[in-house]
């Protein structure tokens, strides 16, 4: 994990998936839980949409996840928000790696994607206060071209480092009736990178 990592890194190209145990970061204050399972030999994703009623990013899609709480691991802040949000069995959960953090701009967070498997479909009950959908995408789905596009934005008075114009990339997946964009999509960016992306041997 390098130590400089900060708002521009993030941004810009992302370090591969690292499955050693999670890195003690003081600075990355939420997590959430990337949930893979396989059915009918498809490797699927788990996502929520949030509630309407929450102060931030709500209605968005994102994955099960949010503040650390004390000094609680992104482990398990992002265990225990599935379970919160999404009654997941921590139980039924096999944690198998971590991408890199991402950052986003209206909130402030400093985000650890923690990767997950189980074994099969989970069983889930959407919090109403806090969700208001839960839905699986299979990454074929989100690998096809047809469902992503790219904008490139600009923030006033930011400046992008390796950007001529200060402008950095917005992914946006478009699948189930969703629009996936900001910090999930660049999750979902990253992790289809390594996914189809082969190993340099």
């Amino acid at each position: 994990m390098p130590e400089d990592i900060g708002a521009d890194r993030v941004l810009g190209p992302s370090i591969l998936i690292n499955e050693t145990v999670l890195p003690d970061v003081r600075f990355i204050n939420s997590a959430v839980l990337a949930v893979l399972f396989e059915e009918v030999g498809e490797a699927r994703l788990l996502f929520t949409r949030r509630s309407s009623s929450l102060r931030a990013h709500r209605g968005e899609v994102s994955f099960p996840g949010g503040r650390l709480d004390g000094d609680e691991t992104p482990t398990a802040a992002a265990l225990r928000e599935a379970y919160e949000e999404v009654a997941l069995n921590p139980a039924e959960v096999s944690v198998v790696g971590w991408i890199h953090p991402v950052l986003t701009l209206v909130s402030g967070s400093l985000i650890m994607p923690v990767l997950a498997t189980v074994a099969s479909r989970p069983r889930l009950v959407a919090s109403p206060a806090e969700v208001e959908r839960v839905f699986d995408v299979s990454l074929r789905e989100l690998a096809d071209p047809a469902i992503f596009h790219e904008e490139r934005w600009t923030i006033p008075g930011r400046v992008i480092p390796g950007s001529s114009d200060n402008s950095f990339a917005v992914w946006f997946f478009e699948v189930e009736g969703e629009m996936i964009w900001g910090a999930t999509a660049r999750m979902i960016h990253e992790l289809l990178s390594i996914v189809l992306v082969p190993s340099a041997s």
